[in-house]
Parts: C-alpha cells; sequence; structure tokens
C-alpha cells in the first residue's frame, strides 16, 4: 500500500467541483451554464480522486482529464495554469491525502493532465486544419474566407492580452518600431511612458489572484481612456507602458503620465473591495532619430526604477547624466571585487595628536583605490557600493589585517607606540565570527589588544540589536579600542553610551569648521558640553577635521583631548608615520 491517509468519510467532488469552476471561470468561452460547468467538473474530481487512491495510479485518466477540459473549450493557457494551481494547492487536502508518495503521485497526475491537455488541443488544431483543406476541396472561396478569419484572430490573440484586451508587448514593439521608422518622420520626437503598480503584489498575496486580475481589467480600462488617442499596452504582470508619437515636447509627455497616474488612483470597487493603488511611471522623450527601440525602453525602465526608490505614486523623466553617473557606479561595483585580489586598494594614515603636547596619539587608516583608469579613488568614491554589495566585509577585513600588520613596525624614541584606528562597517559589526577573527589577527601580527582601535558609526552603536553589542563588549574585554565616528550627526545619545563598551569619542568635523571664524560661539558652546558630558563618562574625545592652529587652541581651551584633521597631518604613506614617530618635532 503506498504512504498515505484516506479520511474516513470521502469528500464529496461537488464541493471541490465548485472551487474549480470558479478558477476557470471567465478564462474561456464555454457553451455551458455554470450548473453545467460544475457537474463536468465534479465528474473529472471522481474520476482523478480514483486514480490518485488507486493501487497502481493509470496516467491514462489525467491524460483524458486533459482532453475533457479542451473538449468542453476550456483551452485557454490561464485555464490550464488555473486547473493546475487548483488541483495542485487543494485536491489532496480535499480528499484526505498526504505523505510523500501522495504528492509524488499527484505531481505525476498533473503532468498526464498536462499532456493529455496539450495533446487534444494539438489534435484539435490539426482537426481544424484539416477541415478547412476539406472545405477549400468544396468550395475554395468559402475556405479562403474561413482563412483570412482564422490568421486575424489568432493575429489578434497573438498580439492582445488575453486578461486586459490591451496590445501586448509584441504588437507595442511593433508599434514603436514602426513609429520610429516612419518615412518622413526623421528629426520628429516620440515619448514612450512606463507604468507599474505600487505594491501590487500585496494585493494579490492578501485578496487572491482572481481579484487581482479584476483590479488589473480596471486599471487597464483606466490608462485606456486617460491616455485617449495614444496607443496602451500590457507588458505583463502589472506593468503597462503608453506610447505618445509625435510629441511637442517633454511637457505632452509628462501630462499624459500625470493624466494616467492620476486615473490609477481613484479607488477601484472589486467584488466588494474598494482599492486604493498607485502607479509609479518612468518618462523617456526624444528625437526619433537620436535612439532605438531598445534604448528607449531600457531608458523608461531606468526611469521607472527611479521613480520607485524615490517613494513611489509619481513619475519621473529620463536623466542622461544621471543615468552616467549610476552606470560610472555600477562598472565601479563590478570591478571591486576583482580589484581586491588585484591588490589595487592600499592605505593611507592620518595622525591622531594630542592637544596637549602635540604628540601621536593614534593613526587612523584609510583606504585608497588605485584604479588603473581613474587613478586613485578616495573612499567616498567606493565605500557606499561596497556597502550595498557586501563586499565592505571583505575589503575590512583586508583593511584591518593591514593597518594591524603596519602597525607593528611603529615605535616612537621613548618607546610608546600609537595605537592604531580602523573603520568597521555596519555589516563587519553584524557579521559572524567578528571576536574570533580580531582575535586571531592579533595573535598573528603580535600587535597588543590596546594599540587597536574601532571606530564604528553612531547609528550602530544605538542599534538595539544585542549581538553586535555584545560582541564589542568581548573586544573591549580583551582590551580593544571602541570608538564612535562623526559622533553628533546622528542620536547624540551620550546617556545610552554608558551601557556601551566606548572609549572615545570623535566628533564631527562639521562642529570644528566654525571655531575661531568669527561665529556665533554656538559651534563651540555645542563643543564643550559635549566634552564635557563625554569626561563625566571617562571618555576621551578627539575632535576631527581641525584645518587650523586657531580652532587646535579653541579646542584645546575647552579640554578636548586630541585633534585630527589637515593642521596635524594629512593622509600619507606609513613610511611618513615612521619619520614623524622617530623625529616628533
Amino acid at each position: 500500500m503506498w504512504a498515505g491517509s484516506v479520511t474516513d468519510e470521502q469528500p464529496s467532488p461537488a464541493r471541490f467541483a465548485r472551487l474549480w469552476a470558479k478558477a476557470v471561470t471567465g478564462t474561456s468561452f464555454l457553451a455551458m451554464n455554470q450548473e453545467q460547468l460544475e457537474a463536468l467538473l465534479a465528474r473529472f474530481t471522481d474520476r482523478l480522486g480514483e486514480a490518485l487512491r488507486a493501487e497502481h495510479l493509470d496516467l491514462r485518466v489525467g491524460h483524458q482529464v486533459g482532453a475533457g477540459l479542451v473538449a468542453a473549450h476550456l483551452t485557454s493557457a490561464e485555464g490550464l495554469g488555473r486547473t493546475v494551481e487548483v488541483l495542485q494547492r487543494h485536491l489532496l487536502t480535499h480528499l484526505g491525502l498526504d505523505g510523500e508518495a501522495a504528492h509524488e503521485r499527484m505531481s505525476r497526475l498533473l503532468a498526464a493532465v498536462a499532456t493529455g491537455y496539450a495533446r487534444a488541443l494539438r489534435n484539435r488544431t490539426l482537426d481544424e486544419q484539416e477541415s478547412i483543406r476539406r472545405a477549400a476541396m468544396v468550395a475554395r472561396i468559402q475556405a479562403e474566407q474561413a482563412l483570412r478569419e482564422s490568421e486575424a484572430r489568432f493575429r489578434y490573440q497573438a498580439t492582445h492580452d488575453s486578461l486586459t484586451d490591451l496590445p501586448n508587448r509584441s504588437l507595442f514593439t511593433e508599434r514603436l518600431a514602426s513609429a520610429m521608422n516612419r518615412p518622413g518622420w526623421h528629426g520628429r520626437r516620440l515619448g514612450v511612458i512606463f507604468l507599474d503598480l505600487d505594491r501590487f503584489k500585496v494585493v494579490n498575496d492578501t485578496l487572491g489572484h482572481q481579484l487581482g486580475d479584476q483590479l488589473l481589467i480596471q486599471v487597464a480600462a483606466r490608462l485606456r481612456e486617460a491616455a485617449g488617442e495614444h496607443l496602451v499596452a500590457r507588458l505583463g504582470g502589472d506593468e503597462f507602458v503608453i506610447l505618445v508619437e509625435a510629441t511637442s515636447g517633454v511637457d505632452e509627455v509628462v501630462r499624459v503620465a500625470e493624466a494616467a497616474l492620476a486615473a490609477v488612483r481613484r479607488p477601484i470597487n472589486v467584488e466588494e473591495h474598494e482599492i486604493t493603488v498607485t502607479a509609479s511611471g518612468g518618462i523617456v522623450e526624444r528625437p526619433t532619430s537620436a535612439t532605438t527601440p531598445g534604448d528607449l525602453m531600457r531608458a523608461a525602465d531606468i526611469t521607472l526604477h527611479w521613480a520607485k526608490s524615490a517613494g513611489r505614486a509619481r513619475s519621473m523623466i529620463f536623466d542622461p547624466e544621471r543615468n552616467k553617473r549610476e552606470l560610472a557606479r555600477y562598472a565601479l561595483s563590478a570591478a571591486m571585487p576583482a580589484a581586491l585580489e588585484r591588490g589595487e586598494f592600499y592605505l593611507d594614515y592620518q595622525p591622531l595628536a594630542s592637544l596637549g603636547d602635540g604628540s601621536v596619539l593614534g593613526v587612523e587608516a584609510l583606504v585608497r583605490w588605485r584604479h588603473p583608469d581613474l587613478g586613485v579613488l578616495r573612499p567616498d568614491s567606493f565605500i557606499g557600493l561596497a556597502e550595498e554589495t557586501g563586499l565592505i566585509v571583505r575589503l575590512g577585513e583586508w583593511v584591518m589585517a593591514e593597518a594591524c600588520r603596519e602597525a607593528g613596525n611603529w615605535s616612537g624614541p621613548d618607546g610608546r607606540s600609537p595605537f592604531i584606528s580602523v573603520n568597521l562597517a555596519v555589516r563587519q559589526v553584524h557579521a559572524a565570527g567578528l571576536v574570533d577573527q580580531v582575535r586571531a589577527l592579533l595573535e598573528r601580527t603580535g600587535l597588543p589588544p590596546q594599540r587597536l582601535q574601532l571606530e564604528i558609526t553612531e547609528s550602530t552603536m544605538m542599534s538595539s540589536a544585542a549581538e553586535p553589542v555584545h560582541a564589542l563588549r568581548v573586544l573591549a574585554d580583551l582590551g580593544v579600542r571602541i570608538a564612535i565616528d562623526d559622533f553628533g550627526t546622528g542620536y547624540s545619545n551620550l546617556a545610552y553610551l554608558r551601557h556601551l563598551p566606548v572609549n572615545e569619542l570623535k566628533l564631527a568635523g562639521s562642529f570644528v569648521t566654525g571655531l575661531g571664524n568669527g561665529g556665533s560661539g554656538t559651534d563651540e558652546r555645542i563643543l564643550a558640553s559635549l566634552v564635557s558630558l563625554a569626561h563625566a563618562l571617562d571618555l576621551t574625545v578627539t575632535a576631527e577635521g581641525v584645518e587650523t592652529a586657531l580652532q587646535a587652541e579653541r579646542l584645546r581651551a575647552i579640554g578636548c583631548d586630541a585633534g585630527q584633521g589637515w593642521h596635524f597631518g594629512r593622509p600619507a604613506p606609513p613610511q611618513r608615520i615612521v619619520e614623524r614617530l622617530r623625529c616628533p618635532s
């Protein structure tokens, strides 16, 4: 006996047939009423249930059911898809069957239904063609007329969306190419509006695909009305496109897009549900001589994504300069992994100096990219990309390892050595194994834990996640220094710092800029307050962005411990740090 279970009370085929009938209703034109359809599907349900329960699975039952669907004129691809979905999701449960063997039988039986359907549909088509040929022998004129009508019908079906009756991608592409290559249209302009419903998946997931389909039908009708004489097509899913031929300029295309978005925004009633949806749009308008259909559609698609990223429920116009910048960013992003393997990244170092005697207390490692075509790139050109792609973890590990290795060679004439300060990205803080990685690195390089400082952004430290804070606390217990970088640009919650393993605050350079430049003194009062509160928490304070002696003097006067900036030294190769340590003057 194959694995599975059967309930004591046999289920009614009629109940399942009603579910099946509801799913396929409207997908094809049927020569029967709802009662007749349910009766037919109840018979099919009976046969499928008997086959699934039988000792030996007879796949011919599936073939016969598939052929029966075609015979009943349920011949649309959508009807077959919904049939497979209903059978796959509900039949075993309805029959009270379960287990791996039952699901394996169900899969084989579904394949047999699809095979029988395809064969019957093919045979039906062949039979129709044969009938046409026989009719041609009797009445050639009638046969030719029938053939022309059949071709027109197939042509319409091939070029129109079966759900919304709008032109489909194929017809839109044809019309777009025709508009661009029309004789006498050289120099004329046209526009494309690429539309996509916002969060349409939520409608399907919460209210069901049937209701979602009805929503799409109404949206399509509204777009057709709003666009007027302009071609509206459905590309698939919840994506639509409008072709605006012979435009007078981008303003005309924008007006069409705004009308379309406004039409979609109005509440829609579907099966007693009032649904409000919005759409986003990407607009491209240009001379026909300056583009190709493929370029137009790519540009419209890109602009649609810009509109989505900007908050949805809006349209945006294609910006070639922005596109150029994003292509350059993509090229950098794609090149980064290989660049790391080839050793194109290197470190410069900037001193953190005592405001008391000017001695070097620490050195911050700053990563650079020696790009073969673009020259030396600063971190703001690629760190964001590394964070987006996840490469920041590998890059950060390399920076930390290289910085610790180099710092092992640093020693001042009095035997005191500065700590090395390394920025730790959010992904690194959350990555598993951070503590083990740092511990192994310190053992491998011989660098004392007290000489490693990890700089973390304020927002990372204020996270409510417990695991990153625990990892940092373990590192702090090992002796590793923890610093908050750019403090004052985020939460600025000094009270919260009492519970965090922090040794140092690095105040944002924006506070330092106004010192000693004839400002109102607000920045100086803020800095004094921050320094005082930080000291009350036993934290040392380093001011970033110190560029002048006057700024350094004012910071010293308010009790700031250290400074970093061009006044104390610009980022430089490691040998310059070694030279400075040997000759402090």
